[in-house]
């Protein structure tokens, strides 16, 4: 099975949204194999963002995202990476179809509610950096078989 981060932001968290978003991967047949509330810093969002930090919105990103503690996720499944970026959305959430999360809980751009990793690669290196490695638990729900076909698992 295939791993992503997932980050409910702080638009999540101050909109009291944080158990309707995590029951949607949830409901999906994803599942959590880490979870912890952190208050993020300026030198690891500067490594998170690192692409971003010459832009002239990094600013707004750093107080966005330091606002409040956020949420960090392992979320695991078949094909995650792609599955949780399907059900995310757009990144600017006005574009974002309905049915998505982004594309019915936000309107914003930067606001979008989650982050979810873009790749397998960028997912594992995401994890690394918000997750020790105890902290990512090896599992499978005993209801897995309710998710998938044999030979999906």
């Amino acid at each position: 099975m295939e791993q992503t981060l997932v980050i409910l932001k702080p638009a999540a968290i101050h909109r009291h949204i944080v158990g309707e978003v995590i029951s949607r991967f949830e409901k999906k047949g994803l599942y959590i194999t880490g979870m912890k509330m952190m208050q993020l810093g300026e030198a690891k969002l500067r490594g998170h963002y690192a692409h971003l930090v010459d832009r002239p919105f990094f600013p707004d990103i750093l107080d966005s995202m330091m606002a409040t503690p956020v949420i960090v996720m392992c979320v695991e499944g078949k094909d995650a990476v792609e599955v949780v970026r399907l059900m995310v959305g757009a990144t600017n959430s006005r574009k974002a179809l309905p049915g998505t999360i982004r594309g019915d809980y936000s309107m914003s751009g930067q606001e979008n509610i989650v982050h979810a990793s873009d790749s397998v690669e960028n997912a594992k290196i995401e994890l690394a950096r918000f997750f020790e490695s105890d902290e990512i638990l090896d599992y499978q729900p005993s209801d897995i078989r309710f998710y998938y076909a044999p030979d999906e698992m």
